[in-house]
Order: C-alpha cells, then structure tokens, then sequence
C-alpha cells in the first residue's frame, strides 16, 4: 500500500512537472530544495515546536506573565487569567510529516534516529497538550489519513503511561541510531537525545506527583540509578537564536517605548534580593527613581518589582513615576540573546532534588543538596558563559564569575539542612522557577499549580478570572474546533472529567 502511495505521488508530480515546465525553468530559485528528504521535515517539525509561535516583542511579553516573571503597564490583568483561554491540537497534524519522516528514512543508517525523534515529538505534544487541557486523543491521534477524523479522548492517566513508554522506546532507538540531519536542537547528535529522552521521564513522572503510582516512581528511581542523563549545559535541550534575520530573539528591535513597560515582578525580584543572586543585574535595569535617591545600579537595593496584583492604573502610575526596574536593555538589543530553553540540566537537578526529598530516590537531604548545588551552579554558569549577558555595560558591574558561584551558597542560598523538609523544597522550587524568567514559554506553570508554590499574589478585587476571581486557571479549555469537529468524543471528555462544563478552573486529573 505504501508503495502504490508513493508511486500515485510521484506520477502526480510528473504531470505537473511536464504541464508547468516553461514556467518553471523562469522561476524556479536555484537556492531552494525540489524534494522533500527526511532532514527537512525534521528541521521544520523542529522549528514549528520550539520556535515562540509569534516572533515579535509585544507577543513574547505575554507569553512571561502567566507564570508572574514579568508584569506589564499595558497587559496587566486579563493576560494572567488565559484571555484566550482554549488550548490545541494543532500540534498533532505534524505526526503526519513525521510520519513521512520515518517513510524517507527507511534503510538508511539513520532510519532508527528518525524513528526516535517521531517517538520523541509524539510524546512531547501528548504531554504538553495533555497537561494543558487534561484527557485528549492519543492514541488515535494522527490517523486522519486512515479515515479516522473523529478519535477518542484517553484518560488523562492513560496518556501519561503511554507518553512514559513512547519516551522510553525513543531512548532505546537513539540509542541504535547514528547521527542524523535536520535537526536544529542537538545537532543530530543521538547520545544527547537519549538523555533528553531520560530526563523527560523524570519530569513526566514528576509532574503528576500527586498521582504517581508507585511502578512510576521505581522507574523514576531506576532511571536516575543508570545516570544516563543530562550531564552539564551542553546538554540543555535548548533553541539558540542568532544574527541572521528571521532568526533573532523575539525581543530583539523591542522599542524602548516597550521595553519601558515591562517590569520583572515582585515576586521575582524578591526571590533575587533574598539569595542575594546576581541574575538580578542580568535581568533588569534599577529603578530610576532609586537611582535619583542616590542609589547605584550594581546595589540590589535599587531595584523593585511590581506587584502583579495591582490594579492596571497603580502600576502605570508607579512606573512612570520610575519607582520600578525595567527589563535589562541587553533583550531589545542583542540578536543572537538567551537561547529559549526547553529543558535543562538544572532543571532535572532540581526534579531530582525533590525526588530525594520525597523518597522517590535513596540519599536523604545530603544527596539532595548535592543536586540542588549542581543545578543552581548551571544556572549561574550559563550567564557567566552567556556573552551578551555577562557584558560589562548589562551585568551592571556585577558579573556572575566563578568567585561568585562558589562563594553562593551562604545565607537563604545554604541548603537548609537543619531545617524542614518544606524548607528544603521552597529553595529547590524557588531555584526551579527562576530557570524560566523571561523564556516567554511558560512550560513550569504546571510545576505551581501542582506544589503551590511560589504563592502566586491575587487580589479578588483586580482578578479578571471570568470564572472565580479568587482563583488563577488550571486548564486550558478544548480547542473550540472540537465541538463542531468531534462533538461526541468531546462532550464525553467533558462530562467524564468536569461535570460538562469546559472550564479554565477546572481541576485535571494531576492535580486532584
């Protein structure tokens, strides 16, 4: 069957081959490809999930707010309460380019590597949209081509367990793959994947902790125990931007105008001020009006955040009067600024850390700080390394060096080895969340909703919930395609898991 496809394909392509041939020998551009390879569709699937997914600045500052990393004079209020609150399932029609991807590849010597990154992809939009909405289509998903337009919805834990094992096999042919093209993260190296591949497992089981079973969490346990896993930043599954157009951070030509207008929160700044953390100076701009006090731009105490419960009206009043910082300079004016991360070394520090905590993984609170260390210093390695971030005119004369990093862990930064195990986990979280300051891709939002923490400030009388203004949303709502498109599988989803209302302050599965 699949020959007959590709030869249907390919007769179809020499008739109109042959009926557009003048035409095409005065327009074809000699610089573009005229066959699709696997590489290609690798590369676009690629850029299609990880890219921001509208490249301008005003968009990008929306996507920081959710998780309260930035507040804005402009898009204070509604932009932390979903003001368009349906998710999607648009990523799923991209199974179908993989799909070919695979068909392409086939006797090559990287068909296993292909077979790996379609597993991968697979599990990552499962996930991600999962999380997001709560039961969706899984396992049927990507069939249209076999006539199936109407899929079942899976259970939320279904979904997981089949993500977990998806994950697991694309480790295992990475694992017999050799290097492969198109591949804009890692460069198509194998043995990078297969880490991710093991390090997502670990986030995945992590993040319905609240649900895990318990052959869940031994696997976890197992998968740290190999340590076949991300192994310092180098491996950090990242998008890198950089000087050619079309490529640029999404920051990149902001106006001062607005840049002006957008302020890293109260909550973070705090967090900064309280470990006493020099990313602070690679985050923001002082506050002029602390500046005009007397104040200088390498001291914390010249920076203050906003407050993102405050009535849209306050905080324009506030800033223009210079009372909070602003965004460092160095995002509106460096091309090629910090990479978008996806997933980091820190990070799976920081999901084993608490795993440790939890006694998921053996070691006790000694090994924990061993991993709450290692992740707090990639971190600050990473802007030290970072040289638009470490640049003297952005760093504000207080440059994260390696002194600094080894000289951090005193005060509220000490592992609080004498203190609670509550106590402990704040500062693995607290560390967790700084990871995704201005990323614009709000992919640990999930992670507060699921701990609580950091308590996220809400005042009913500016909350803009249109549910339950006590509330922050713990869903997306399904696309609005599915009543029209699935209606039955729909209406099942949601009689089963939400009383028939399709609501943003719905609870999913994971977090009940």
């Amino acid at each position: 069957m699949k020959n007959i496809k590709h030869i249907i394909v390919v007769l179809f392509f020499l008739v109109i081959a042959n009926s557009c041939s003048n035409y095409e020998e005065l327009n074809t551009n000699p610089d573009a490809a005229t066959s699709v390879s696997p590489d290609m569709l690798a590369a676009g699937v690629l850029k299609g999930a990880f890219r921001f997914w509208n490249p301008n600045p005003n968009d990008f500052t929306t996507g920081n707010l959710q998780a309260h990393h930035l507040v804005n004079q402009d898009l204070s209020g509604e932009q932390y309460y979903n003001p368009y609150p349906y998710g999607s399932f648009g990523s799923f029609q991209n199974l179908t380019d993989l799909k070919r991807m695979v068909e392409f590849s086939e006797g090559s010597v990287s068909e296993s590597s292909y077979k790996g990154l379609a597993l991968f992809m697979k599990a990552w939009y499962g996930f991600n949209n999962t999380i997001s909405m709560g039961d969706i289509p899984y396992s049927e998903a990507g069939q249209a081509e076999e006539g199936n337009v109407t899929p079942k919805y899976d259970t939320q834990a279904d979904v997981i367990a089949q993500v977990l094992e998806d994950l697991k096999a694309a480790e295992q042919f990475f694992a017999a793959g050799t290097t492969f093209s198109g591949d804009i993260m890692y460069n198509g190296d194998p043995t990078k994947w297969r880490k991710l591949c093991n390090g997502m497992q670990l986030k995945v089981i992590q993040t319905i902790s609240k649900k895990a079973s318990a052959a869940q969490k031994t696997r976890f346990a197992e998968i740290v125990t190999a340590n076949n896993l991300l192994g310092s930043n180098s491996d950090n599954f990242k998008l890198t931007y950089t000087d050619y157009s079309g490529t640029n951070h999404p920051f990149y030509t902001a106006t001062e105008a607005r840049r002006l207008k957008d302020i890293p929160s109260k909550l973070v700044v705090d967090m900064l001020k309280k470990y006493n953390d020099r990313r602070l100076f690679y985050f923001a701009e002082p506050a002029t009006a602390l500046i005009s006090g007397g104040m200088q731009a390498n001291e914390f105490s010249a920076y203050e955040g906003a407050l993102s419960s405050l009535s849209n009206g306050v905080i324009t009043s506030n800033n223009q009067a210079g009372n909070y910082c602003t965004i460092n300079k160095r995002y509106g004016e460096v091309h090629a600024g910090d990479p978008m991360l996806k997933f980091t070394y820190a990070e799976q520090c920081f999901i084993i850390a608490e795993a440790i905590e939890e006694g998921w993984v053996s070691g006790g609170s000694a090994a924990a700080k061993v991993y709450y260390e290692n992740g707090v210093k990639a971190m600050l390695d990473f802007f030290k390394s970072l040289p638009a971030a470490s640049a003297a005119n952005y760093a504000h004369g207080m440059a994260i060096d390696q002194t600094y990093i080894d000289n951090y862990f005193t005060g509220d930064a000490d592992y609080a080895m004498t203190g609670t195990k509550t106590d402990r986990e704040h500062q693995i979280w607290d560390q967790r969340y700084l990871i995704d300051f201005f990323q614009g891709n709000g992919l640990n939002y999930p992670q507060i909703l699921r701990t609580g923490y950091p308590v996220l400030p809400l005042d009913p009388a500016t909350s803009l919930n249109p549910e339950d203004n006590t509330l922050y949303p713990k869903r997306l709502k399904y696309p609005t395609s599915e009543i029209t498109t699935n209606p039955g599988n729909y209406q099942a989803a949601i009689d089963s898991q939400y009383g028939g209302f399709d609501g943003i302050n719905k609870v999913p599965w994971y977090l009940q």
